[in-house]
Formats: structure tokens, sequence, C-alpha cells
């Protein structure tokens, strides 16, 4: 018999399904003979000598091995990076694996193997940039006075501090050769054509992968207002802190801005994001026999303020409703944050947000099921991809002698779910577009 834990599981793999980038890249890109069709685009494939895929991101590795199945031999090469673990074989695209979330030697070997491919294009040939969530950190060339273990003290402090992606971002674009921007001016004279997978809302291509073949408007005037905003100045290396400035003084070459000859050639669509499976998670719930409501834009901030929000959201919508509607589906896109503090404690942010509303709905009555997971399958340093709670989660606790708050305070989450066996594994998935909420109530 079906309950709401299989079908909260059947909407989110039906989610999921709908932003595999096989699915997104078959839906948004057509070949007719030489004529290649991206919206309401069109670029004939014989105008140019030689076509390249490069691509960075968690999902690159699978959308090169889907657009390898489009264009077939008319791709003379090309190279992806993706964090361990989320590699697929292609046939002529190189797949090269390196840290994430924080950079390793490996991001900065192969990062050059990228930048090699595209500073050898002409002005005859087409670049294929395959970008996604993750690629901040995946893709990385430093300037000179600038060292990987910098690199990683600035990351590692982004993580922790709270910072929003786009303020994060608006550091490392001015911290790299290559992000704002910057990867046209070695693509430039060839043609780029960058398809992105969206992990960010709305969609900002200046802040997906820190924007890498986007005109940048952030300035390094800004990156310095992020460091006193978090208070990082002493946190930092001295090195980071004295380029910072020199850009500021206007000594260091700004980020790629709008009207330059390096983005003439560039074009740019995002095939996938929050919203697709958003859209998908509904009509699976309807197709179910539940009423589907979206909220949109709401979740964001902390991961376990989002988990007391929503399930306050969750009491509020069932108090108003009537016996004779049907059963309900609450559908929630976006990302939260975690301050970790000094705790050392395991989990990611959705573990995090799913413990903080099943404490929050420990007083709740009506039958229901919630997961909250990445889109990406992993969530923070573990491998689960989130948490599925329902009401029986509760008589686990009970049973098992559980103090829920006493996990929430020390940041444990994923210990909790594991004793409690509410982990949600999925592996890497291939795709990124930030995280999903989707909660059934009868």
């Amino acid at each position: 018999m079906s309950t709401p834990e299989s079908h909260v599981k059947q909407i989110f793999n039906s989610a999921l399904k709908s932003v595999l980038p096989r699915n997104l890249i078959n839906q948004k890109l057509s070949l007719a003979g030489e004529q290649l069709f991206i919206n309401n685009h069109k670029f004939d494939l014989s105008d140019y000598s030689d076509i390249y895929i490069i691509g960075f991101g968690k999902a690159s590795a699978y959308m090169a091995a889907t657009l390898e199945d489009l264009l077939g031999d008319r791709i003379s090469g090309g190279a992806v990076i993706v964090k361990y673990g989320h590699t697929i074989s292609c046939r002529k695209v190189a797949i090269y694996e390196a840290g994430h979330p924080v950079p390793d030697k490996n991001t900065l070997i192969h990062s050059q193997h990228l930048l090699d491919i595209s500073a050898n294009a002409s002005k005859d040939d087409l670049v294929f940039c395959l970008i996604s969530g993750g690629g901040s950190s995946l893709f990385e060339i430093l300037p000179q006075s600038i060292f990987l273990e910098d690199l990683r003290a600035v990351n590692s402090l982004l993580l922790s501090s709270g910072a929003k992606i786009t303020e994060m971002n608006a550091l490392r674009k001015h911290l790299s050769k290559v992000k704002g921007g910057q990867l046209l001016r070695s693509i430039y004279p060839a043609t780029s054509i960058s398809l992105i997978i969206s992990d960010i809302l709305h969609d900002p291509v200046g802040s997906i992968a820190s924007g890498p073949t986007a005109p940048d408007n952030t300035t390094f005037r800004d990156a310095k207002v992020v460091v006193d905003k978090y208070a990082l100045g002493r946190k930092l290396p001295s090195s980071v802190i004295v380029y910072l400035q020199s850009g500021v003084e206007g000594k260091v070459t700004e980020t790629l801005k709008e009207g330059e000859e390096a983005a003439k050639k560039a074009f740019t669509f995002v095939i996938g994001n929050i919203d697709v499976a958003i859209k998908r998670a509904k009509m699976t719930a309807q197709q179910q026999g539940y009423e589907a409501m979206i909220s949109y834009g709401q979740m964001k901030g902390e991961a376990s303020t989002m988990g007391r929000s929503i399930a306050q959201i969750i009491k509020q919508y069932s108090e108003d409703r009537v016996s004779t509607r049907p059963p309900l589906c609450l559908i929630f896109g976006g990302e939260t944050t975690v301050m970790l503090g000094e705790s050392s404690g395991r989990g990611g942010r959705n573990q995090e947000l799913a413990l903080s509303a099943l404490i929050h709905l420990k007083d709740f009555n009506r039958n229901f099921a919630l997961i909250s997971a990445g889109t990406d399958g992993t969530d923070g340093p573990t491998d689960a991809a989130g948490a599925l709670i329902t009401r029986q989660t509760f008589t686990d606790v009970k049973s098992l002698g559980l103090n829920p708050e006493k996990y929430l305070e020390a940041h444990d989450s994923y210990h909790f779910f594991e004793t409690t066996g509410s982990l949600l594994k999925t592996g890497p998935t291939g795709t990124n577009v930030m995280d999903l909420v989707i909660a059934l109530v009868e």
C-alpha cells in the first residue's frame, strides 16, 4: 500500500530525473544536419573548423557525455573537471577529478589543461563550456602571488562564515585569473557556447561557478567589502590581503566587463535550474492525488532556522485545511547555510534542516513525510544527500533514547539520522540544481 514515505521518494526521484543533464540537453538542444538549435538560436556547425568541449562542475561529465552523443565525430576533443566520484566515461572528452568544496592540487593541474585547450582554439573554432554548480572550486588558475594553501584558507573561511554565495563569488573572482568572465579572454577569438545548469536562485550567470564566461559587475573594492563584512581580514593570508589591495589601487587587471572584445563571440544558455525540478515535483504530486503548493524563494538562510520555519508552514497549512480537501504536498527549493562555530559534529545543511523540522513537528499529530536533500546527491562532507523524516521517526527517537536537540546543537545531524535509519543516500546524481524540500501531509 502506498504511504506518504513512498510517495515523497517518488516525487523527489521524479524531480531529480527532470534535471539530469541527458534530459536537459536533449530537451534544449536539437540537431538537423549541421544546424544546431539552442532555444531560439541557430548555429551552423559547418562554419567551424574544430569543436572543443571544456567544462567544470558536478554535472559536467554527464553533460559532456550527452553532448558527445549529440555531436558525435564533430567533436575534436576536450576535457572537463568534476568532483571526486562524479565521473562518467566519455569517448573524446577527458574527465578529470579534483577537490570540492575546497580546491586541491589537481584543481590547478587540470584547470591548466582546460586553459590550454581554450587558448589553442582559433577564430574559426567553437568551444563548448559546460558549467554547473561546484565549478568555483573545481576550475582555478591563480595569480602568481597566491598559492593553493592561500586559496584553501579563503574557501574554508568563506564556507564557515555564513556569507551568501554571491558574496563568496565576488571574492573568489578577484583571486582568480579565470573567474569573472576571464576565461573568455583565453577562448577568444574562438566562438564559445556556455551551457549552464544553475545552482543559484534566479540563475545569475555571473555567479554560477563564479561566472568564468560571464561579464562581471563586481570589483576588487566589492571583494574587499566582503572581507570586512565578515571580519576575515585577520584570518586571511597576508598574500590575499596584499593582492586585493593592489586590485583596489588599480595595479591588477579587473575581471571581464560588459563590452570587452572577448565577450562579443560568447553565447550563454541556462538549460536547467531548480524551477525545472520544482515544477516536475508538483506535477508528480498532483498525479498521486496531492494538492501541491510551491513556496518560491523562501528556502535560504540558516538551515536550522529554515527547518523551524518549514515546520511552522506545515502546521499552519494543515490547520487551515478542511477534511474534504485532498492531502497536501508542500515544495521548497533553494539553499541554506550552516554556521558551524566550534562544533565537531558531522552533517550537512539538508540533514540539519530536517533535524530542526523534526524537532518542531514533535507535537504534530497528522501523518507526514518530509525529504530534505541536495540534488547533487551529497550533503556537506557526508555520503548522504539528506534525510527523510516521518511520524515513525518520532517512535524511533523515543525507542533509541535520542535527544534531537543535543544533536542539533552539536551540528551532528548525520549521526542522529544514521542511528534512526533516516539518511537518504542516492550517490552522486550527475546534476546539481540546489536543494529540494518536499513535505507530504495526509
